[in-house]
């Protein structure tokens, strides 16, 4: 087996891992940052495969923005639960 197929079954393997431990962590923040790993192994995989311009996308939107995003929301919802005056 030659080092890139290695190379491929290791981040698929660590998309997998990923993957599970954004499902089965209990606390929130930490399952989105797992979200946002697996999408940034994704894209690792992408370029892998030889498409730079999805990988590109992935890693810009899948995993920069949508974690951003994502955290940027459970910081209002949890600032909104301590303050009722806001």
């Amino acid at each position: 087996m030659d080092p890139m197929a290695w190379l491929t079954l290791l981040v698929c393997v660590a998309i997998l891992v990923g993957a599970l431990a954004a499902v089965s962590l209990d606390n929130i923040v930490s399952a989105v940052i797992a979200a946002g790993l697996t999408s940034l192994f994704a894209s690792v995989s992408y370029v892998i495969l030889s498409a730079p311009d999805v990988a590109m996308t992935e890693a810009s939107i899948g995993s920069g923005l949508s974690t951003a995003i994502f955290l940027y929301a459970i910081n209002r919802t949890r600032r909104q639960e301590h303050d009722p005056d806001e």
